[in-house]
């Protein structure tokens, strides 16, 4: 993988969270919600990705997200593997099902957990 390709990439990810972000600071009523909860299905969905192509750059080869998300913390990528395990699977779950308890709840772990989270990530280090 060319560097160029990973920086790329890594910048998909942090546009897609720039936006998730905005989408959270504006976020009033039910609709408002679904569209964050959205933005952070892609959002996750451009993080393992990016991810997967540090690994790749640094010559870890990894298939899934599942273990994309491992070989980052075992490679020092990522400080906490669990709190982005747990985004992919509210990710799985907000695609898959739709009741507005479960949506509630996911919001509700976007603006308190994952957000925060995603916003100290520095992934474009560990492209050099």
């Amino acid at each position: 993988m060319k560097k160029s390709e990973v920086l790329l990439k890594i910048d998909n990810f942090e546009r897609a969270l720039n936006r998730l972000k905005e989408a959270v600071e504006r976020a009033e009523d039910d609709l408002d919600k679904d569209g964050v909860i959205q933005r952070f299905e892609f959002t996750v969905e451009l993080l393992w990705k990016a991810l997967k192509s540090i690994l790749a750059y640094q010559g870890i080869e990894c298939l899934s997200p599942r273990n994309c998300i491992k070989e980052s913390f075992k490679a020092n990528l990522i400080n906490d593997d669990e709190v982005i395990l747990d985004m992919l699977d509210d990710r799985n779950k907000s695609s898959h099902i739709y009741s507005k308890a479960t949506s509630e709840e996911i919001f509700g772990r976007i603006k308190g957990v994952y957000l925060h989270y995603m916003l100290n990530l520095n992934l474009k280090k560990y492209a050099t």
